[in-house]
């Protein structure tokens, strides 16, 4: 059985400029880090793994590789995006310290259940901060089907269309 997320794990470019994002903006430690010199199939390679400690003992977590083609873009909030949760005095507070900080900050969105903030890290990665609303722990509790019946329904509109 899976216990919970331990980190995701994502490319930087630079692992200072991640960390300022990440520990000085964001406020996540920077817990643990090291280099990696070999990949398990022997190549050799000089590679930064950084992890940030979120609340909940999980964690963010990066690697910058500069030996290692890839190719950083803007990513649009349904391609990828990484969603803290915060309360909602911290969402508030956020979204004003992302304004002055002059960091692409968007929202606050109404989702229903949960209220979000939106900001682009230096690696061009959408960081969603959310709160939760009222009834988010009962439409995020999935035993009354709705979940299941929303995805059917789903299916049979792609496919009439």
């Amino acid at each position: 059985m899976i216990k919970g997320l331990h980190h995701n794990a994502y490319r930087c470019r630079d692992s200072e400029e991640t960390r300022a994002f990440y520990e000085d903006f964001l406020g996540l430690p920077l817990v643990h880090a090291f280099e990696i010199e070999e990949t398990k199939s022997g190549r050799p390679t000089s590679t930064l793994h950084s992890f940030y400690r979120m609340e909940d003992g999980s964690a963010l977590a990066f690697f910058e590789a500069p030996d290692r083609p890839f190719e950083f873009k803007d990513q649009h909030d349904f391609d990828l995006h990484i969603a803290l949760e915060v309360d909602m005095d911290e969402l508030k507070s956020m979204y004003e310290k992302g304004k002055q900080a002059g960091i692409e900050t968007r929202g606050i969105a109404d989702h229903g259940f949960i209220d979000s903030i939106y900001f682009r890290d230096p690696n061009g990665y959408v960081i969603e901060l959310t709160a939760k609303r009222e009834g988010h722990d009962a439409a995020m509790d999935g035993s009354d089907g709705h979940a299941h019946s929303a995805l059917k329904d789903w299916q049979a509109k792609k496919a009439g269309a």
